[in-house]
């Protein structure tokens, strides 16, 4: 499978007023175009640093990240930022919604800001709210959603731009069981039917089992990458 972004030698450190904290330590990563890769570990392992800087998020303290065949922090940050808006969906624990906006105007919002005319990033957004399950809340503001709702909604919002990659934070945490797997089987289902790159950070063991790929951070390193099924 082709190589969509790909990290090497890649090192992450904190200052401290005792010195350097090192967070991540010479990790080499490949993320596949269409697969599904679950970031696994122990609380401060760095899974969360990773998959921000994977994203254009944060920059690393040393090493490389390669978008295809281009070095993506050789870019100074206002291309960076149109790089992540253009290529990278992004789903946190907590949804980040504008709190004056109604779903349809938060999930067109990126790609307003990528320029797309209005009435198109509009339909863009309802036709994906509506494969959310939520056409009867498109106007609905995020403190009139369940917790469930705002996850949704918070996916369509990552995908409006039809990214390449979308990564996810721990994106069901916050949520009670049924209700996240109901999000995971979204994050899943449209893994299956674009072949969008898709990387979860997650503590969820059952979700990690249905990733074809379970990489284990421990102390800043991969401890183990394994292939479901294989």
């Amino acid at each position: 499978m082709t190589a969509v972004l790909r990290a090497e030698s890649l090192e992450k450190s904190y200052p401290q007023p005792g010195g350097e904290l090192r967070v991540l330590k010479g990790i080499d990563l490949t993320v596949e175009a269409g697969a599904r890769t679950a970031v696994v570990g122990p609380s401060g392992a760095g899974k969360s640093t990773l998959l921000h800087i994977l994203g254009g998020l944060d920059r690393p303290t040393g090493g490389r990240v390669w978008f295809r065949d281009e070095d993506l922090f050789a870019r100074p940050d206002p291309e960076l930022a149109r790089f992540r808006n253009q290529n990278v969906g992004f789903v946190f624990q907590f949804h980040h919604l504008l709190p004056e906006f109604t779903a349809l105007e938060n999930v067109a919002f990126p790609a307003r800001i990528g320029g797309v005319p209005r009435k198109e990033a509009e339909a863009r957004a309802g036709w994906l709210l509506e494969q959310m399950g939520l056409t009867d809340r498109i106007h609905h503001r995020p403190g009139e959603l369940s917790g469930g709702e705002q996850q949704r909604v918070a996916i369509a919002r990552a995908l409006v731009t039809e990214p390449q990659v979308l990564l996810a934070d721990e994106p069901t945490g916050n949520l009670d069981y049924r209700t996240g797997e109901a999000v995971h089987e979204l994050l899943l289902e449209w893994n299956r039917r674009t072949g969008v790159a898709l990387v979860v950070v997650t503590h969820n063991p059952e979700l990690a089992r249905r990733m074809d790929r379970v990489v284990t951070l421990v102390d800043g390193r991969i401890a183990a990458d394994e292939r479901n099924g294989t």
